[in-house]
């Protein structure tokens, strides 16, 4: 399993914001990630016992798919206590984002953080991870103690296809994780389908059949990984849809997502 230092997942500063919704406390905490000072959101509804927790894992890179504050909220009505981490880089934060190579120790500190808050506990806490965040929340999975159910949603599973789809990253891939001939391995370590039978929790995986950023084979290839690798993998393919859902339907899928992660 993954080693931690002592200081991993210590909370360093708790910064009261603004309320979201009524009943909605947000903080932005910094805490410490293999030695650095890195931050994220935390938030949780007003509550005398204890909350189940729950990781958020944004998507995107440095200011593209930064974590929005709406969409915590809209996690943490449903009763859970939201950890969401900015990763290393950002918002303040000390290091460097890396798409998945040393930055997924900022999402293990965090969960880490979430277990030990006294409102939370040490239950196994479930993860989201949203686009290029379902990298991070496998990886979490493959890797980190004390992970519940995964859902991933119009999640990257296979690095190699991304760059081939999507011509308009390739200069960042390039520059952040290498040339995926020339540096296979970081392509392979960064896609979950490389490693599906090392993935400890049952997974869900939503997607859009029409997601313009996140090709849906993305999806039908995790789930075949995943099957020949005789793990737990549940998949929703949503018909016309594309990597954001419009506002009604996607309350609908969150719906099912907290009932698949509640049973």
């Amino acid at each position: 399993m993954t080693p931690y230092s002592e200081t991993d997942g210590t909370i360093i500063e708790r910064e009261r914001l603004p309320d979201p919704a009524e009943g909605l406390n947000l903080e932005r905490v910094t805490y410490y990630s293999q030695g650095l000072r890195v931050k994220g959101y935390l938030c949780a509804p007003e509550s005398s016992g204890p909350l189940p927790g729950l990781v958020y894992c944004r998507g995107g890179i440095r200011g593209v798919g930064m974590v929005r504050i709406p969409r915590i909220a809209t996690l943490a009505r449903r009763g859970y206590a939201v950890f969401a981490p900015f990763y290393r880089g950002n918002e303040g934060g000390e290091g460097r984002e890396d798409f998945g190579g040393e930055d997924r120790y900022d999402l293990y500190a965090g969960i880490r953080l979430l277990r030990a808050l006294p409102a939370t506990g040490p239950d196994p806490v479930p993860l989201i991870g949203f686009s290029r965040g379902a990298i991070m929340a496998l990886l979490a999975a493959k890797e980190c103690e004390g992970v519940g159910p995964v859902v991933v949603w119009g999640g990257v599973s296979d690095l190699q296809l991304t760059y081939e789809e999507r011509v308009d990253l390739r200069r960042m891939l390039k520059r952040v994780v290498g040339h995926p001939k020339k540096d296979e391995e970081a392509y392979r370590s960064r896609s979950p389908v490389c490693w599906a039978g090392q993935i400890r929790s049952p997974v869900l995986i939503i997607h859009g059949s029409d997601d313009e950023h996140v090709g849906v084979e993305h999806a039908y290839r995790l789930a075949k990984a995943m099957e020949a690798a005789g793990k737990p993998v549940a998949m929703n393919i949503y018909q016309g849809r594309a990597h954001v859902f419009p506002r009604d339907e996607d309350e609908q899928v969150l719906d099912t997502i907290f009932n698949w992660i509640s049973h």
